[in-house]
């Protein structure tokens, strides 16, 4: 499967991505350069989301201010404001306190627990709640 993108400088490139045997073959070339990887499926739909949490990223940048809200209010998707990249992969209510799972730009997960209403600051909100 081909598909026409453009490079950083906008001019005209190709991204190409097809089974190879048992392995997965990407290629994107573009005038100022290119690369090609071959990897297997697992590793291809890990840099598949990894794209995927970038574009999603690229598109929140700069975008509307900082929100606050309780932590009993954090759904999946919601991106937290500060340094590092940490969005919401889960939301579990107990009692008084909030369980929020974490994934980090990096790919790496953990669970904190939260009073249910400590105020997290965040970067986006998530467009839709699961």
């Amino acid at each position: 499967m081909t598909r026409g993108i453009e490079d950083a400088e906008g001019r005209g490139a190709a991204l190409e991505v097809n089974p190879v045997g048992t392995r997965v073959e990407i290629r994107a070339a573009a005038p100022s350069g290119g690369v090609s990887l071959i990897c297997n499926p697992d590793r291809a739909r890990e840099l598949a989301a990894a794209l995927a949490r970038a574009a999603d990223e690229a598109d929140g940048a700069g975008s509307a201010q900082p929100v606050t809200l309780k932590a009993r209010e954090l759904r999946r998707g919601d991106v937290r404001d500060g340094d590092r990249g940490m969005t919401v992969d889960g939301v579990r209510a107990d009692g008084a306190t909030v369980h929020v799972t974490w994934k980090s730009a990096a790919g790496r997960n953990w669970t904190q627990g939260y009073d249910a209403e400590a105020e997290i600051t965040l970067r986006r909100r998530a467009r839709n709640a699961d």
